[in-house]
C-alpha cells in the first residue's frame, strides 16, 4: 500500500511539473533573454527586432543563432526586462518599476492609447478600484493598425461600443503568462465572449491570435499584458464562416460533398487553410472534376487543408511541420510578413479567428498525394521519367480505376544514349518500370517477384539498409496516390535476360575465366536456376599466364575448383544495396571470407575495385574485377602452383606450406537426386495374329520440392532398368513392361526424390485407367520437420510399384 501511495504521489507530481513546463514557455524564453544580456547589467533582456519593422521578439535559440526571424535579418536590442527600470548613473536596470493600479500600469508599459480610451469610456474608475483583473492591452501601434471604420465607430460611441470593446480585453481574475495554458478558453468581461489562449513552445503567447509583446506587468489590482492588435468579438465556428463567405463557395461545395464540413462546426482547435474560388479556378478542369467525382479523393483534399492545432500567424517565426486531418503533413512557415505553406507564399488573409479555431485564406489548392493519380506523384527529380511516360503514350495504360506502382529513376539515371534510343525500345524499358499492382514499401520482401505491364518479372532484394529491384536500389521519397505508389530509384532497372553462364559466354572479356570454369566442371552451376553472386576477373587478370601455366592449373582440378569457388557466394548481392563505407563479410562457396564495401559509389571486394558491377542474370549477379581473387588464409603447398599464383595475384602475400593440399569440394553443394520411371502397359493380346497399340497418355503426378535457393546444375543418366510382369484386367491377362531410368540432378541442398510416370496401353481406355489406378500413387514430398534440437530434417517418400 505504501509503495502504491508513493507511486501515485510521484505520478501526480510529474503531471503537475509537466503541466507547469508546458505553460511556462514564455518565462523560459525570457530567462534565456536575460542570460544573453547578462553583460549589459542586471535585469536586462536581449530582444531581436526584425529590420524595417517595429516587431520585437524574445527569441528562441534557433532564431537567435540564425540572426533572423521569418527569414528576415534581425538586429539585437537590449531593454529592461518586464517589471524593471533604469536608474541614472547605473548599468542595467537595477530598479523595480512602481506598482500601480491597472489604469496607472497602462501608462507604465506605454499603452497610452488604451489608457486614454479607458478614461473617455468611463472604464478608468473600474480599473482603478478594487478587484483582480487581467487586461490584454492593445499597444499604441495596434490601435493605429485597426480598420479605420471600426476605429471611428468605437471613438464615436465611447460610452457603449468603446466601453464594451475594452471590457472584451479584460478577464475578471489575475492571469500571469504561466497561468495561460495552451488551448485555454477564458471568458471576457463583455457578454461572456470567449478569449482563445495559445501558449506555444517558442514562447509566444496569443489571445485570439494577438501576440503578447510585453507580459506580466503586475498591478495592485491585477496584471497587464500588452498585445499587438485590438481584439474583436468571436462568435461563429469555422463552419459558420464557410457557409456565409461567398469567396469560399467552391471549398464549401467540396467540404459538403466529402462530409467534412460538419467537422468544422464541432468544438476544437483547428487551423484551416481555405482556398478561395480563384484558387479552384486555377486547377486544370480534368483534375478538379476527377477529384470532386471521387468522394475518397475529395475528402482527402479537404482534410489536407485542416490542422488539428491552432496556429496563429504571429506564433510562426520559422518553418515547422504539422500533421493534417488527412494524415500527411504540411510545412507552415513565414517570409517576412507573409505566411508560407510548403515554402510558397499563398496566404491572402490571415488570422480569421472563430470560436473553434483560425482560418487563413490561401490562393492555391493543396492537393495531397492521396488524392492524386499515381502518375501525378512524380516530383522535380523524376521529371525525365514522367515526361517520357507521357510522350510515349503510357499514361493511357494507367487507368484511374486501376492499381499500379511506378518505379521512377532519378533524372540523372537517363543518359544521352538512353534518350537517343529508338522509341520502341525506350517504351519497352519504361514499361518495365510500371508494376501491375499497387504495392507499398512495407509490402516488399526478399525474393518477391513483381510483374510489369510489359510482362517482365522483376526480383526484389531486401538488405539491411536498402531495398533493390534488380540492379537498382530505392532512395527516399516513396509516395502513395489514389491508385498506386511511386518509388524512386537510383538507376534505370535492367531486368535479367540471360543466365550467368550465358553472360560469360557472350562477353569476350571473360573467355579465360569461362574456360577455367568449364575445366573445373562448374559451368553447369552457372546455367541452372538459383541465386548467386559471381565476381568475374576479366582476361586482363590472366595476361601473365602462359599456356604451360594454364595446363598446370587445368591438371589440378581440386586447386582450380577452390580458386574459382572463392569467386562465388550464395545469394544475390547488388553493389548499391550495401551500406556505404561499411564492410560486409560474405562466405564464399569455397569457404573463405569475402570482404565487400562501397566507397564513393564504387564496390570493393577484398579492397579491389569492381570495374563494372550489378550485371544482372536470371540466376544471380556479376561484379566485374580485373584481378583474380584468392583467400588470404589459404596456403599453397606446391612450388609450381605458387609461382603461377604469384604471377596472377600481387596484392596479397600468398602463404606457402609445403605439401599442403586443397580440400576437396564435392558438387553436392548443389545436389538433388531424381528418379524418373516410365510405366508402359503397351500390349494387349487378344489374337496371336493381331497386336493393338493404344494411344500414348502422358500423366504427371503432383509433387513438391523443398528448396533453399538451390540451383539445379547437372543431370546424370543411369542405365535403364526394364521389368516385365502380367496384370489381370476383367479376367484377361495384360502384359506390362515397366522401364525405370535413373537420373541424378545435383543442386545445393538435401537429396530429394520424386517419380514421374509416362503410360500407354490398349484401345480400351477404361481398362487402362483401371490399370493405372491399381498402381501405387505418387506421393508428395513431405514438408520440412524439425527435431527437438531445432535442426531441420527433411523426409522424402517415393512411390513404389
Amino acid at each position: 500500500m505504501k509503495i502504491f501511495f508513493l507511486f501515485t504521489f510521484s505520478t501526480f507530481l510529474l503531471s503537475v511539473f509537466e503541466q507547469a513546463a508546458t505553460s511556462a514557455h514564455y518565462d523560459k524564453i525570457l530567462t534565456h533573454s536575460r542570460i544573453r544580456a547578462r553583460d549589459q547589467g542586471p535585469n536586462v533582456c536581449a530582444l531581436q527586432q526584425v529590420m524595417g519593422t517595429k516587431k520585437k521578439y524574445f527569441s528562441t535559440c534557433r532564431n537567435w543563432y540564425q540572426g533572423a526571424i521569418c527569414g528576415k535579418k534581425a538586429t539585437v536590442l537590449y531593454e529592461c526586462c518586464p517589471g524593471y527600470m533604469k536608474m541614472d548613473g547605473t548599468r542595467g536596470c537595477p530598479a523595480v518599476a512602481p506598482i500601480d493600479h491597472v489604469y496607472g500600469t497602462l501608462g507604465i508599459v506605454g499603452a497610452t492609447s488604451t489608457q486614454q480610451y479607458s478614461d473617455i469610456s468611463k472604464l478608468r474608475e473600474e480599473i482603478e478600484g478594487r478587484g483582480s483583473f487581467t487586461f490584454f492591452a492593445p499597444s499604441n501601434e495596434a490601435w493605429e493598425q485597426l480598420n479605420s471604420e471600426i476605429h471611428r465607430n468605437l471613438v464615436d460611441n465611447v460610452n457603449i461600443e468603446l466601453y464594451n470593446a475594452l471590457h472584451h480585453h479584460m478577464v475578471n481574475k489575475r492571469m500571469l503568462t504561466k497561468d495561460l495554458k495552451n488551448g485555454m478558453i477564458l471568458v471576457s468581461m463583455y457578454n461572456g465572449q470567449k478569449l482563445l489562449i495559445n501558449h506555444y513552445a517558442n514562447g509566444v503567447v496569443t489571445v485570439n491570435c494577438a501576440r503578447v509583446i510585453h507580459g506580466n506587468q503586475i498591478a495592485t489590482n491585477g496584471v497587464v499584458h500588452v498585445i499587438d492588435r485590438v481584439l474583436t468579438a468571436v462568435g461563429n465556428t469555422i463552419q459558420d464562416f464557410i457557409e456565409v463567405e461567398d469567396d469560399l463557395s467552391s471549398f464549401r461545395a467540396a467540404a459538403i460533398t466529402s462530409d467534412v464540413l460538419d467537422i468544422l462546426g464541432r468544438p476544437g482547435h483547428y487551423t484551416l487553410f481555405a482556398p478561395t474560388n480563384e484558387a479552384f479556378e486555377r486547377l486544370p478542369r480534368g483534375i478538379l472534376e476527377r477529384i470532386m467525382g471521387d468522394k475518397v479523393a475529395s475528402e482527402a483534399l479537404v482534410k489536407f487543408h485542416i490542422l488539428n492545432t491552432l496556429q496563429c500567424s504571429e506564433a510562426i517565426t520559422g518553418g515547422a511541420v504539422y500533421e493534417t486531418l488527412e494524415g500527411n503533413t504540411v510545412e507552415v512557415g513565414c517570409d517576412g510578413e507573409s505566411l508560407t505553406v510548403n515554402g510558397v507564399k499563398m496566404v491572402k488573409r490571415k488570422d480569421i479567428v472563430t470560436s473553434n479555431g483560425v482560418i487563413h485564406l490561401i490562393d492555391q489548392v493543396l492537393i495531397p498525394d492521396s488524392a492524386k493519380q499515381v502518375f501525378e506523384l512524380g516530383g522535380a527529380q523524376q521529371t525525365t521519367f514522367t515526361d517520357l511516360v507521357a510522350q510515349l503514350g503510357l499514361t493511357s495504360s494507367l487507368r484511374p480505376e486501376g492499381q499500379y506502382t511506378l518505379l521512377a529513376p532519378l533524372n540523372g539515371a537517363f543518359s544521352d544514349d538512353t534518350l537517343r534510343m529508338d522509341q520502341r525500345l525506350l517504351k519497352t524499358i519504361l514499361q518495365n518500370h510500371i508494376i501491375k499492382v499497387k504495392i507499398g514499401l512495407n509490402e516488399l520482401y526478399n525474393g518477391q517477384e513483381l510483374e510489369t505491364i510489359g510482362g517482365k518479372l522483376l526480383r526484389v532484394f531486401v538488405y539491411r539498409t536498402a531495398v533493390c529491384i534488380e540492379n537498382s536500389c530505392m532512395v527516399r521519397g516513396s509516395k502513395e496516390g489514389r491508385n498506386g505508389f511511386i518509388h524512386i530509384f537510383r538507376q534505370i532497372i535492367n531486368p535479367a535476360e540471360k543466365t550467368l553462364h550465358e553472360m560469360l559466354r557472350n562477353d569476350k572479356r571473360f573467355s579465360v575465366f569461362l574456360s577455367l570454369v568449364k575445366a573445373a566442371d562448374l559451368d553447369d552451376v552457372l546455367s541452372r536456376p538459383g541465386e548467386w553472386t559471381l565476381f568475374v576477373p576479366t582476361n586482363d587478370a590472366f595476361k601473365d599466364l602462359t599456356d604451360d601455366d594454364k595446363d598446370v592449373l587445368l591438371r589440378d582440378k581440386n586447386a582450380l575448383r577452390n580458386i574459382l569457388l572463392y569467386h562465388l557466394t550464395q545469394g544475390v548481392f547488388v553493389g548499391s544495396g550495401f551500406e556505404p563505407g561499411v564492410t560486409n563479410i560474405l562466405k564464399s562457396i569455397q569457404g573463405g571470407k569475402l570482404y565487400l564495401k562501397t566507397v564513393n559509389d564504387t564496390l570493393l571486394v577484398n579492397e579491389l575495385k569492381s570495374r563494372e558491377s550489378d550485371l544482372m542474370a536470371t540466376n544471380g549477379v556479376i561484379h566485374v574485377i580485373d584481378k583474380l581473387l584468392y583467400p588470404a588464409d589459404l596456403p599453397v603447398g606446391n612450388d609450381q602452383l605458387l609461382t603461377i599464383l604469384k604471377k596472377l595475384i600481387k596484392y596479397i602475400q600468398i602463404k606457402f606450406v609445403r605439401d599442403s593440399t586443397f580440400k576437396e569440394i564435392p558438387l553436392t553443394f548443389y545436389k538433388i537426386n531424381i528418379i524418373e520411371s516410365n510405366v508402359q502397359p503397351i500390349i494387349r493380346k487378344e489374337d496371336p495374329s493381331i497386336t493393338q497399340l493404344t494411344k500414348l497418355i502422358e500423366g504427371e503426378p503432383e509433387f513438391k520440392i523443398v528448396r533453399e535457393g538451390e540451383t539445379i546444375t547437372k543431370v546424370i543418366h543411369g542405365e535403364p532398368i526394364i521389368k516385365t510382369y502380367t496384370k489381370i484386367i476383367d479376367g484377361r491377362p495384360v502384359e506390362v513392361t515397366e522401364k525405370k531410368v535413373t537420373e541424378e540432378r545435383i543442386i545445393q541442398g538435401p537429396e530429394i526424390k520424386y517419380t514421374r510416370i509416362t503410360a500407354g496401353g490398349s484401345d480400351n481406355e477404361e481398362k487402362l485407367k483401371k490399370l493405372l489406378e491399381e498402381e501405387a500413387p505418387v506421393r508428395k514430398v513431405q514438408p520440412t520437420r524439425r527435431t527437438q534440437g531445432g535442426t531441420a530434417r527433411r523426409r522424402t517418400r517415393l512411390a513404389h510399384p
